[in-house]
């Protein structure tokens, strides 16, 4: 392996390695600014690499532990985004069933008070 493919790796590795961090901390802006650097090193290393891929086993399993980190970051991202859209549509309607068990929505105007009786 060349020198400067070893130095790619080696850069490499540790851009993946603090891209798991901010992943598992959360840091998605961190996130974002590793995935620049992370699409150059690959596109460098792909270039001077082409014929030796000594060392690259290593890279491939962090490569794809995190892309399985960032794929359930999303998943996690997208479940929040439905629970919000869920909570707004409980602001904006009241469902309830008649009496004969079919499923009714009430809408509720903006302003409106909706008054609870027992």
């Amino acid at each position: 392996m060349t020198d400067r493919a070893s130095q790619l790796l080696d850069e490499l590795n540790d851009l993946l390695d603090k891209e798991r961090a901010a992943l598992l901390g959360g840091d998605i802006d961190e996130v974002g600014r590793v995935l620049e650097t992370k699409e150059r090193l690959l596109r460098e290393l792909t270039e001077c690499a082409a014929a030796d891929t000594a060392g690259l086993g290593d890279l491939k399993d962090k490569l794809t532990r995190n892309q399985e980190l960032i794929e359930s970051a999303m998943k996690g991202i997208q479940a929040v985004a439905q629970r919000f859209s869920t909570i707004r549509r409980v602001r904006k309607s009241l469902e309830t069933y008649d009496r004969s068990g079919q499923r009714q929505m009430i809408e509720i105007s903006s302003g409106g008070r909706l008054e609870k009786r027992a």
